[in-house]
């Protein structure tokens, strides 16, 4: 029974796929995935509170069972060939999201080790049969705090056929401390962020550039603000039902953002739906929390809740040629 269910479901997977290359879409995302380490002890890296010694108890079974919850919600968000993830420890995380579903074999990752304390990073994850990959690299800065450095923004420029798309994964310092302490700190990662898209633009002002990541900022706050000058928002407080992608003490935020240049809203060539930008709760990602509802994450505090993560994940829709 399990085996035809199994069929069952890899036809229709193939079906659709299918049917979004005969339409020509394809679906880019990004998703914090929230917390996903592996089980093992990293020299240098303060990854301690995800041990099977530790007080969360952080073991195999668990692990596994977060990486199937990767892959569903990858399945339902109409399976990204460009997805940006943050908050994995290292790359053989993402490997195992890859090689444990739907993904296995036809895609490729990028990911460089950042310096973060805890060992978080972030990675891409794209469609090796669909793009090749030219070049990648991070964008490191500096914080005021030298011990406490931050997440590195991860850079790939891909090539679909003739066209390039150069794409930006980012996770900018936490709001930890309050908007007054801590949003300084995203406003470095903001600069960094703003000079890496204007230098690009100067080469090539029509360059396309997919800007995405969790920015732990609003987009009326000063950091998203400088991006939005330069590129254009597709995600809003009207992309989901709920009005964010995250909540925090029953007040729902848009911290997932993805940005697109200019260049891919002009007609002709590969070019973005202006409206197809969406914050996605589909009924296992929700559940309920003192009479609110609320992203079904993996832990609250050091209590294992066995969901999914504390976002929801963003995709928009690209047509190609």
């Amino acid at each position: 029974m399990k085996f035809t269910l199994f069929l069952i479901s890899f036809f229709i997977g193939l079906s659709l796929f299918a049917q979004n290359k005969t339409n020509n879409n394809i679906t880019v995302g990004f998703y914090n995935v929230e917390n996903l380490f592996d089980t093992l002890n990293t020299p240098n890296k303060n990854d301690s509170e995800f041990l099977p010694s530790a007080d969360r108890a952080w073991n195999s079974k668990r692990y596994s069972a977060k990486i199937s919850h990767i892959n569903e919600v990858y399945d339902s968000i109409n399976r990204p060939s460009i997805w940006g993830i943050c908050e994995i420890e290292n790359k053989a995380v993402v490997e195992d999201i890859i090689n444990n579903g739907t993904m296995k074999g036809q895609f490729d990752i990028v990911h460089y080790e950042s310096l973060d304390q805890r060992g978080i990073d972030n990675a891409l994850i794209y469609d090796s049969t669909l793009f090749d990959l030219i070049d990648s690299g991070i964008i490191r800065f500096d914080m005021p705090e030298p011990s406490s450095p931050s997440r590195d923004i991860v850079w790939a420029k891909l090539a679909l056929k003739q066209d390039t798309i150069f794409v930006l994964v980012n996770h900018w310092p936490s709001r930890r401390g309050g908007q007054l302490k801590s949003e300084p700190k995203r406003l470095i990662a903001a600069m960094a962020a703003r000079n890496f898209v204007d230098s690009l633009l100067s080469i090539n002002k029509n360059y396309n550039i997919l800007f995405m990541g969790d920015l732990n900022d609003h987009p009326e706050d000063r950091g998203p603000q400088m991006i939005e000058k330069l590129l254009c928002p597709m995600i809003t407080h009207r992309s989901g039902e709920l009005g964010g992608s995250n909540c925090y003490r029953g007040e729902w935020n848009v911290l997932d953002h993805i940005y697109v240049s200019k260049s891919f809203l002009k007609p002709g060539g590969i070019r973005v739906n202006k409206k197809s930008g969406i914050i996605h709760s589909p009924a296992f990602l929700k559940t309920t929390y003192k009479g609110n509802i609320v992203p079904n994450r993996t832990y609250g505090g050091r209590k294992y809740l066995g969901g999914y993560s504390d976002h929801f994940p963003v995709t928009i829709q690209i047509k190609i040629k």
